[in-house]
C-alpha cells in the first residue's frame, strides 16, 4: 500500500489540536512513533496531547523522561480531552488493541486517522493511512516528517530510531531492508545515539526480570521435530520472581532462537485473567492469521492475541492450531 502524504499533509494542516494515542501493552514503536510524531506536530505549532490506554512499560520509561504520555482514566480524565479536533492512532487499527481509549475513540465525534504498518485492522471509523509492507510504524513517522517539511531534531531522532530498531530486531528481521538502514543513517545523522539506545533497552534488566526469564526457558517444549518450540508464564511467577508482566517482552524470541525452529509461542498469564499469546514465525505460516482466530492481529512474522480462560484451557487451543497449520 502506498501512504497519500498528500493526503495526510492536507489533514495536519487544517487542524489545530491533536490527540495521539497507540495500543495496549505499548512497546517501543508505538511510545516512539507517538512521542516522534508529537514533536513533529508541535514544530509545526499545533497542540498535542499523548493518551493511552495503559501506561508506559518501566523497563520503557527511558524513552519518555518528560513523562509526557497519559493514561486515560488515571492521569488523564476523557472530559480533559475535550478541545481536541483529531484523534490520530498509531501502530494498530483493532479495537482490540486501543482497550481502555476505545470508548473516547467510539464517541470522539471529530476526525479520526490511522498511521499503522499492520496487516489486521477494524472498522474503526478513521481515515486509514498504512503500509503493512513498513518495517515500523516509526518509519512512517519519519516519512511523515518529510511529507510536512519537518527538519527532524535529536530529540525527534532519539524514539524514532528506537522504534525502528526495536521493531526489525536491531535490524536483524526479515523486514529489516536497504531502506531500513537508510532510515537509520538519517535518523542517526539527526542525532539518535545508538548505543545510548542499546544500554538504555537492553542492558538495564533487574534481577527479577533475569530469574523470569529463567522460569520461562527453564518451560520451553518443542514438538514437531523441533520445528515449533512453546513456553508459557503464570501470574504467580511474577510474584515468586519479584518481576512484571512487561519483562516478558521480546522473551518468545529465545524460543524461536532454537536451532531448527520455525515457529515459537508464549502464552503469558495476565492480572485481569486470561492469556496474552504471542507468536513469531520463520516459517510459512503467518502469525496474523493464527492471531486473527482470537481477535488478535499483527504481521506475518510477529503476532498476538488475548484468550480468557485457564492455562488448562488456552494452552490446548493454541497448541494445536499452531500444530495444524504447521502440518
Amino acid at each position: 500500500m502506498i501512504i497519500d502524504w498528500p493526503r495526510f499533509t492536507e489533514i495536519i494542516r487544517s487542524h489545530r489540536r491533536f490527540l495521539l494515542v497507540s495500543h495496549i501493552r505499548p512497546d517501543c514503536d508505538a511510545l516512539g512513533s507517538e512521542l516522534g510524531m508529537a514533536l513533529i506536530l508541535e514544530s509545526l505549532g499545533k497542540g498535542v496531547r499523548i493518551v493511552n490506554g495503559q501506561s508506559t512499560p518501566p523497563n520503557l520509561a527511558f524513552i519518555d523522561a518528560a513523562k509526557r504520555i497519559g493514561v486515560i482514566g488515571q492521569t488523564v480524565q476523557p472530559a480533559e480531552l475535550a478541545d481536541v479536533e483529531v484523534v490520530l492512532i498509531l501502530d494498530t487499527s483493532a479495537w482490540a488493541q486501543i482497550g481502555p481509549m476505545s470508548d473516547f475513540i467510539r464517541a470522539f465525534p471529530g476526525k479520526k486517522v490511522v498511521l499503522d504498518h499492520h496487516v489486521s485492522e477494524d472498522d474503526i471509523g478513521a481515515e486509514q493511512f498504512k503500509d503493512v509492507k513498513a518495517e515500523a510504524t516509526g518509519r512512517l513517522v519519519v516519512e511523515a516528517a518529510e511529507a510536512l517539511g519537518v527538519t527532524l531534531t535529536p530529540e525527534m531522532a532519539m524514539p524514532l530510531f528506537a522504534a525502528v530498531a526495536t521493531d526489525t530486531g536491531w535490524f536483524r528481521f526479515a523486514s529489516a531492508s536497504a531502506g531500513t538502514y537508510r532510515i537509520g543513517a538519517k535518523l542517526i545523522e539527526a542525532g539518535a545515539n545508538p548505543a545510548a539506545i542499546y544500554n538504555a533497552l537492553y542492558e538495564q534488566d533487574t534481577i527479577g526480570r533475569m530469574k523470569l526469564r529463567g522460569v520461562i526457558l527453564a518451560r520451553i517444549e518443542a514438538e514437531l521435530d523441533g520445528r515449533f518450540a512453546h513456553t508459557y508464564v503464570l501470574k504467580e511467577d511474577f510474584t515468586k520472581t519479584n518481576s512484571l508482566p512487561s519483562d516478558t517482552e521480546d522473551v518468545v524470541n529465545y524460543a524461536l532462537a532454537i536451532r531448527g525452529t520455525q515457529f515459537a509461542a508464549i502464552l503469558v498469564e495476565q492480572q485481569s485473567d486470561g492469556f496474552k499469546i504471542s507468536f513469531r514465525s520463520r516459517c510459512a505460516v503467518d502469525c496474523s492469521k493464527l492471531a486473527e482466530k482470537w481477535g488478535g492481529g499483527g504481521h506475518k512474522a510477529a503476532a498476538g492475541a488475548f484468550l480468557k480462560g485457564s492455562l488448562a484451557d488456552v494452552q490446548p487451543l493454541v497448541l494445536d492450531a499452531v500444530r495444524a497449520a504447521m502440518r
